[in-house]
């Protein structure tokens, strides 16, 4: 019987999906990629989830691609490895990133090569105290190809980045909070209770603000900011007469005419 690759749970409106090859340390290979798209598109279309969490079974988030799976289209040449090893692992990546829906990563581990690169590209990042992460692939003389050469310098600078790719040397949970690759750090035991509450949180906003907002951020990235102003414009024009902002506005309007009528007379 196959092992499940990926768990899936809901919890009122967060979806969580666990990575379950712990005995692989969780590596990237063709199925759990494939699950993994497959679960997104599933959840995309799904009215009741809100926001998903992504975390790693046993002491690993990712090890990354599953080199020993990969081996055999690297050493076939340039044609096959861009097919069969860099192709997928880009396209899960780019999925991630243009989510319409937001994503958190829930770091417990060990978070190298292709499992950094899913945390990158994931909206925001909870990691345990004692997780590490590396871009190790400088190792086995090759570089990042789900898209760590670009992602990495544009959440921590050049320099930082150059660094992780160009000494493979890992960084810890608190060094990844100051770089910014990650939002916060918690102990082990309450990670995944802080990314259910971030993502609750999330989740209680409106849908159509949150799915304007990861859009307009995503695109504004890698755009000038002239661009990226119209890209801000239209999302906001596409949402701005929707029910959720209309009654949003409105209880906004109300509370702040309670808050006038109650004000002392004389003040100011």
């Amino acid at each position: 019987m196959q092992q499940d690759v990926l768990l899936s749970t809901q919890r009122d409106a967060v979806l969580v999906l666990t990575l379950n090859r712990p005995a692989k340390l969780n590596a990237l290979n063709r199925h759990l990629i494939s699950e993994l798209m497959r679960a997104l598109d599933a959840a995309e279309t799904d009215g009741s989830i809100r926001a998903l969490v992504v975390t790693g079974a046993g002491r690993a988030f990712s090890a990354g691609a599953d080199i020993a799976e990969f081996s055999t289209s690297v050493a076939a040449g340039p044609e096959h490895a861009a097919r069969d090893f860099v192709r997928p692992g880009q396209d899960l990546c780019r999925r991630l990133e243009s989510y319409r829906k937001p994503i958190i990563a829930a770091v417990n581990g060990l978070a190298f090569g292709g499992g950094c690169e899913i945390t990158e590209a994931m909206h925001l990042a909870v990691a345990a105290q004692g997780a590490t992460f590396s871009k190790a692939e400088i190792d086995i003389g090759i570089i990042p190809v789900f898209g760590g050469t670009q992602r990495l310098p544009r959440q921590v600078g050049r320099k930082a980045a150059l660094e992780m790719i160009l000494t493979g040397r890992p960084i810890d949970a608190n060094r990844a909070l100051v770089l910014g690759l990650v939002n916060k750090v918690v102990p082990p035991d309450l990670l995944l209770a802080e990314a259910m509450s971030l993502a609750a949180q999330v989740a209680s906003r409106p849908a159509a603000a949150v799915a304007a907002a990861l859009h307009a951020v995503h695109r504004g990235l890698n755009v000038g900011i002239d661009e990226g102003l119209l890209i801000e414009a239209a999302a906001f024009e596409q949402i701005v007469g929707s029910a959720e902002a209309l009654k949003g506005v409105s209880r906004f309007l109300g509370r702040r005419n309670r808050s006038a009528r109650t004000e002392p007379i004389g003040r100011g």
